[in-house]
């Protein structure tokens, strides 16, 4: 496999006038970039947006008539580590990508990373935040999205600044996103609150046993580390036993979803951090993400650019500037990714030498009226 998987990265995208044919020796005239990431399961909700995103970048581009074109092959995961590696497989030795955009989730991430490694092919994931994926030595992968490290403790000091808790609560989905935003979470807390955690399984749906906890601690402030398919049962959950404290969650949770899973009336109020701006929570302040938002809901039947649709969106740019500028090789366009610098819809797109995103700008949200509404940058947000 070591072998096939090297061979079919050599050959890098179509060749001559016609996709899928054979090497006529030609430049190529169209190229393939996979997305990777759930597309039908409990959380595929927060991973439409960004492969929606994706496209949007990529039609816009193929629009202007270019020498090579790009087709965007998207592989649904499921959410499920094991499936995720066997389609970056499928993607380079049948599909014979030049890049991947995702996985989606740090546990995808985690099983696909060594493969591309192997391969060479290069990544840009819109949306996996585990802080160790940036620590495996990875020359061909990248994330257009702080990691955890950066999101827990801008969520926990914006939470010890603008809250003020004295007894916190921490509960995680015993996922690689969950656990790793839980604990820096709990980490940053812990010198200005007195902590308790509680952890369930990602598959849970009855969390009374962590209810119960929660409520024999009665603290003033809850975080959740996991996805808004449990957040939203979960926050309901908590109001229903008469538990008052404030609630946030992280980047998964941030879906208008979440207010259906919990209730309009249980979820207002509810706070959400995320290192990403949210376009139609920020389009009437700023006018790029207004025009993203209107172009994004006319193309898409009227759906609302949620969570990392504009990292979606940024993620796919970083492989059309590689390949604007003639590289078309999956090695030449990592190298160009190395080097790229451009002002994206969501941030600064720029790569560390770890393939981490410099700018760590984190932003802070909530719940009102029934709407998800921007509160501003962490460092400077304050709630009602």
């Amino acid at each position: 496999m070591a072998l096939s998987l090297a061979l079919a990265a050599c050959g890098g995208g179509e060749t001559g006038t016609t996709p899928g044919g054979g090497d006529t020796g030609a430049a190529p005239t169209s190229v393939k970039i996979g997305f990777i990431g759930d597309l039908t399961g409990d959380n595929a909700a927060i991973v439409i947006p960004p492969r929606n995103g994706a496209q949007l970048a990529i039609d816009e581009y193929n629009a202007k008539n270019p020498k090579v074109k790009i087709e965007l092959v998207p592989l649904d995961s499921k959410a499920d580590p094991s499936t995720a590696a066997n389609l970056a497989k499928t993607a380079i030795t049948e599909h014979k990508v030049v890049g991947i955009i995702g996985p989606a989730f740090s546990g995808e991430s985690q099983q696909v990373q060594p493969i591309l490694e192997e391969a060479k092919i290069p990544s840009v994931s819109p949306s996996a935040t585990r802080t160790a994926l940036a620590d495996a030595g990875m020359q061909f992968w990248h994330r257009v999205v702080a990691n955890d490290d950066v999101q827990g403790p801008a969520a926990a000091e914006f939470v010890a600044r603008a809250v003020k808790p004295k007894k916190a609560f921490v509960i995680d989905d015993k996922s690689a996103y969950g656990q790793g935003l839980g604990q820096a979470v709990q980490k940053a807390l812990g010198s200005s609150a007195e902590v308790q955690t509680d952890s369930f399984e990602a598959t849970a749906t009855d969390f009374s046993s962590t209810v119960n906890k929660v409520a024999a601690f009665n603290p003033d402030f809850v975080f959740f580390g996991g996805y808004y398919a449990q957040a939203g049962p979960l926050l309901k959950q908590l109001r229903d036993k008469g538990i008052k404290a404030g609630f946030m969650s992280g980047d998964g949770s941030l879906h208008t979803q979440l207010i259906e899973g919990a209730g309009a009336e249980q979820a207002e109020g509810a706070l959400l951090s995320c290192p990403c701006k949210i376009a139609y929570a920020w389009a009437a302040q700023d006018e790029n993400s207004k025009k993203f938002t209107d172009t994004f809901k006319s193309k898409f039947s009227g759906q609302l650019p949620e969570i990392y649709a504009t990292e979606g969106y940024d993620a796919a740019s970083a492989f059309i500037k590689a390949i604007e500028a003639g590289n078309t090789d999956p090695v030449k366009i990592n190298d160009f990714l190395k080097t790229v610098d451009f002002q994206g819809l969501g941030k600064q797109v720029k790569f560390t030498d770890k393939g981490e995103v410099e700018d760590k700008n984190v932003y802070i949200y909530q719940v009102k009226g029934g709407e998800i509404v921007s509160v501003g940058n962490s460092t400077e947000a304050t709630i009602g």
